[in-house]
C-alpha cells in the first residue's frame, strides 16, 4: 500500500475528499454535530490529504498558530500509517513556517499516537463534542542546514 501525501486546497478539489472524510469520521462514525466541525477556520488553514491508489483516505489540518486538528482517516485505512505520515507532514510544513511549537487536542483513546510522535502531555483531560480530550504540545526543531 504507498500512501501519498499531500497539501490540499481546502477550496478547491481536494477539499471535496477532505470534507468526505471527516464527514465519515467525525459526524457518522463519532456523531458529532458537523456544525461543530464547520468552525470557520478552515479556509485559513494548511490542509494535507492522504490517498492510497488515488482514493482520499484520510486527512488534517494546521491553523497560523501551530493548532493541529481535523486528523481524521477513514475506518479501512487506519492502523497502516496514514494518520502517522499525516501528521509528519504537518510538521514538515511548520518546519518549514519556523513555528516554534505546534499543538494539539488528542482524543484520549490517541494520546499514545501523538505520544510516538514526540507530543508531550499538557493539561487535564477535557470534553470537547462529548469526547475526552487532553492538549498536547511538541516543540519544533528547525531544520538542518
Amino acid at each position: 500500500m504507498t500512501i501519498e501525501i499531500s497539501i490540499a486546497d481546502y477550496e478547491g478539489v481536494g477539499g471535496i475528499g477532505i470534507k468526505q472524510i471527516r464527514n465519515s469520521v467525525f459526524s457518522k462514525e463519532q456523531k458529532i454535530d458537523a456544525s461543530l466541525d464547520l468552525d470557520g477556520q478552515d479556509t485559513g488553514a494548511v490542509h494535507v490529504l492522504a490517498t492510497v491508489n488515488g482514493e482520499s483516505v484520510g486527512t488534517g489540518r494546521m491553523l497560523g498558530d501551530g493548532h493541529i486538528g481535523r486528523l481524521a482517516v477513514l475506518k479501512f485505512a487506519r492502523g497502516k500509517g496514514v494518520g502517522q505520515k499525516l501528521v509528519l507532514k504537518l510538521l514538515d510544513i511548520a518546519r518549514v513556517k519556523e513555528m516554534k511549537r505546534v499543538f494539539l487536542g488528542a482524543q484520549e483513546h490517541a494520546v499514545g499516537f501523538y505520544e510516538t510522535l514526540g507530543f508531550l502531555r499538557d493539561g487535564s483531560p477535557y470534553v470537547e463534542a462529548g469526547i475526552r480530550h487532553i492538549h498536547m504540545e511538541k516543540i519544533i526543531h528547525p531544520p538542518l542546514k
